[in-house]
């Protein structure tokens, strides 16, 4: 098996991964997933995908990621993780779609509109 890659994006997040058979080498921007991902929680959503497919240890990852704050990062990387795994093994599809991470998570930041303080909070209105 040659190296698999995908991507994956959440909110302006965008993750580009390079997979491949190995012992569970996970690398992120050049450094390691507990370095870069320092919270428990990030790490967990991170490894969801080789958990519900028990798959954890089996791959090596090489990871570039860019943009968005750390958290829509790591649903980025799970989501390009998830197309991954399905792309070697296309009845893990049904365990990955049934949990929700092969979705493409729509929801963006709304626009600030012109003659306002933000998107949707106006100037105080003065009556007099």
């Amino acid at each position: 098996m040659e190296v698999i890659n995908t991507i994956g994006r959440r909110k302006t997040a965008v993750a580009r991964i390079y997979l491949k058979p190995g012992n569970g080498q996970i690398t992120v921007n050049k450094k390691d997933i507990n370095e870069y991902f320092p919270t428990k929680i990030l790490q967990y959503v991170v490894n969801q995908p080789f958990e519900i497919t028990e798959n954890t240890g089996k791959y090596d990852l090489k990871v570039i990621i860019d943009g968005g704050g750390i958290k829509g990062q790591a649903e980025a990387l799970r989501l390009a993780i998830s197309r991954a795994l399905v792309e070697i093994n296309g009845e893990w599809r049904p365990a990955l779609k049934s949990k929700g991470l092969l979705r493409r998570d729509p929801r963006m930041v709304e626009r600030k509109k012109y003659g306002q303080r933000k998107a949707r909070k106006k100037f105080q209105f003065s009556k007099r």
